[in-house]
């Protein structure tokens, strides 16, 4: 019984692992693959499922209706967004205090207070312009 649990963990820990490895967005199928099929796709959805449910991934769907993932790093800081290329998919972590002016813009003119923790600005990065 014990060795079972230490299994489950075990892969969580290289699905986690693979996860914050990924450059751009993925799809559950990406991690599968990079798994080389070791993990079982049930087992990898239901981490994902767990992991947006706290943040750490975020969860889009595109206009052909597949679902991509993007793993948001930790982060202590207050003040900071992402820059997410339409592109390529990178995104890059922006720590910066502009973002107070647009949130307090925002709550005042518009009745609407931000997520800061999830504030995603797309575009195309440096490299894709």
């Amino acid at each position: 019984m014990q060795r079972k649990e230490t299994y489950k963990t075990k892969q969580k820990d290289i699905i986690l692992d693979t996860i914050k490895k990924q450059e751009h967005d993925f799809t559950i199928k990406d991690i599968y693959e990079k798994l080389n099929h070791e993990v079982g796709l049930t087992t990898i959805y239901r981490l994902v499922d767990k992991l947006v449910d706290n943040g750490a991934l975020r969860k889009n769907i595109d206009k052909d209706n597949i679902t991509y993932y993007e793993y948001l790093e930790e982060c202590s800081c207050d003040n900071h967004f992402y820059l997410k290329c339409d592109k390529c998919g990178a995104i890059e972590h922006v720590d910066c205090d502009c973002i107070n002016e647009l949130s307090m813009h925002i709550l005042k003119e518009h009745d609407f207070k931000l997520n800061k923790q999830h504030i995603f600005i797309n575009g195309l990065c440096h490299k894709c312009i």
